[in-house]
């Protein structure tokens, strides 16, 4: 079949290099601006626009998918358009452009965490399993009629980035089967079973941490927002960022006396901050204008006796 891709960030790379690597022909890449990056804000292409073009793949940069691209791809006759993490939504006539429509690849085993932040909201909820999906795009938010899903079993201690870098390989394999089925029409889909439930694009706030929570709230919430948009917590009125956490019970702490939500203490070579229940362990942290450092030498730098952790 004749394709065309829309997709922004690196989780859409797999998806892209292994309909490439198919039988399938790839008409163009559609794919956000180049934005803004780091310090001195350079204008950087998508990991899916660099992508594109080491395959040698005709671009669309765009941030709305308007009649002017619409006419663009329609005047490729694309078989099918598929979308992996594009970062916005397909509306007609665009929609309906390719012959047999578009199919979406989305990080959540369907109708669970429809939106923006499907992996994120997972962990933040304490989801065990999540999974990916791939399904027929319709006008309504990720309600289409499911294609394939496969579960994923979250390991201990993984961040979003983590179970995000896992589903896209694992979702890339998904997706160019389902288009291989389509292609040879044996492909059924089926439709969304039971409650919805969604997932906002995350924003700085969902990155503060309540420790008046219990540890495992807490534990999800820090692995939810990792890296993006980053957990965060304030000592004494400055930001610090939480890179990186584990319970005490690895840390060999669990039974060393309770501490208060928000208090701070080192304890086995350990820094540990009380939460409702049982405190967690701070393992790497980046104060605001510094480098990232392992939690015991920020401690060790630290000027306060008696440090006031916020939220």
């Amino acid at each position: 079949m004749r394709l065309v891709f829309a997709g922004t960030p690196e989780v859409a790379v797999p998806s892209l290099r292994a309909l490439a690597d198919g039988p399938h022909e790839i008409t163009s890449v559609i794919t956000r601006l180049d934005a803004p990056l780091g310090r001195r804000r350079v204008l950087t292409p998508s990991p899916v626009a660099d992508a594109a073009s080491d395959l040698a793949l005709p671009v669309h940069k765009a941030s709305r998918l308007d009649d002017a691209l619409t006419a663009e791809v329609a005047a490729e006759a694309p078989d099918l358009g598929v979308i992996v993490a594009y970062g916005g939504l397909v509306r007609e006539p665009l929609l309906s452009t390719p012959r047999q429509g578009w199919i979406n690849l989305h990080f959540s085993l369907l109708p669970r965490w429809r939106g923006a932040a499907p992996v994120q909201r997972a962990l933040i909820a304490g989801d065990a399993v999540i999974g990916a999906s791939v399904f027929q795009l319709v006008a309504e938010l990720d309600a289409g009629d499911v294609f394939a899903e496969e579960p994923y079993e979250v390991p201990t201690g993984a961040t979003a980035g983590d179970v995000l870098s896992t589903l896209a390989e694992r979702g890339a394999a998904l997706l160019h089967r389902v288009v291989d089925e389509i292609a040879e029409g044996t492909a059924t889909a089926v439709a969304q079973s039971g409650e919805p439930t969604f997932a906002p694009k995350l924003s700085l706030i969902d990155g503060a941490v309540d420790w008046t929570k219990d540890a495992p709230a807490v534990l999800a919430r820090i692995r939810g927002v990792t890296p993006e948009p980053g957990a965060h917590t304030t000592i004494d009125g400055a930001r610090l960022k939480i890179l990186a956490v584990r319970a005490a019970e690895e840390a060999g702490a669990a039974d060393e006396p309770r501490l208060a939500p928000g208090a701070l203490a080192a304890r086995e070579r350990a820094i540990l901050v009380g939460t409702a229940s049982e405190p967690v362990e701070l393992v790497s942290v980046q104060p605001a204008g510094k480098p990232p450092m392992a939690a015991a030498d920020w401690w060790r730098g630290l000027r306060s006796e008696n440090p006031v952790v916020g939220s």
